[in-house]
């Protein structure tokens, strides 16, 4: 009786010892948010002429000093613009070009373009994350009638996609930067 008693127990504590171990001891990668400094966004005119370049710089992040925020011109009326981004992180040195990460993870980022105070431009989506969603590292702006606002550029970490909403998309914000910008 007590071998019984004995092995009972002992394919008891087998069983609860067994069934309480964790399968999968693989943790998941932390995928971290980017270290972004600067953001240039340079527009080139369609058929050539002069191209007009917006760029925020923060080189101490959260620190006491408020960004550098440079437009080099005004867009023209009627015009359609090719637009590129490029993100770096200029707190190593050589800088560090975050465009290049943002875009082999592009599942995981979108750009989104917000216009505000009357600003009379179109935006559209001229590159794609792997699953045809919206990526926005390269679009199109179109200068309507004249007028000024701004043009506010945001990164968005992990958006629900497919989504061109930034109220709608979620996420947490990488980087996000906002221009006074002229048609004239």
């Amino acid at each position: 009786m007590k071998k019984v008693k004995f092995l009972a127990t002992a394919i008891l504590v087998t069983v609860l010892f067994v069934s309480c171990s964790s399968d999968d001891d693989t943790p998941e990668p932390v995928n971290e948010e980017e270290v972004i400094t600067t953001l240039t966004l340079t527009l080139a005119p369609n058929g050539g002429g002069t191209s007009i370049t917006l760029q925020t710089q923060d080189l101490d992040g959260d620190g006491p000093d408020a960004p550098i925020i440079n437009v080099s011109g005004n867009l023209a009326t009627g015009v359609t613009y090719n637009g590129t981004l490029v993100l770096l992180n200029e707190t190593v040195n050589p800088p560090e070009n975050i465009t290049e990460e943002v875009e082999e993870e592009d599942l995981d980022h979108q750009f989104f373009y917000t216009l505000g105070g009357g600003l009379d431009v179109t935006t559209a989506y001229t590159n794609f994350d792997s699953e045809g969603n919206p990526l926005g590292t390269e679009f199109t702006l179109t200068a309507g009638e004249a007028s000024s606002g701004t043009l506010t550029v945001t990164l968005r970490h992990e958006p629900t996609k497919p989504n061109t909403d930034l109220a709608d998309a979620g996420g947490e914000t990488d980087i996000e930067a906002t221009f006074n910008v002229t048609v004239q």
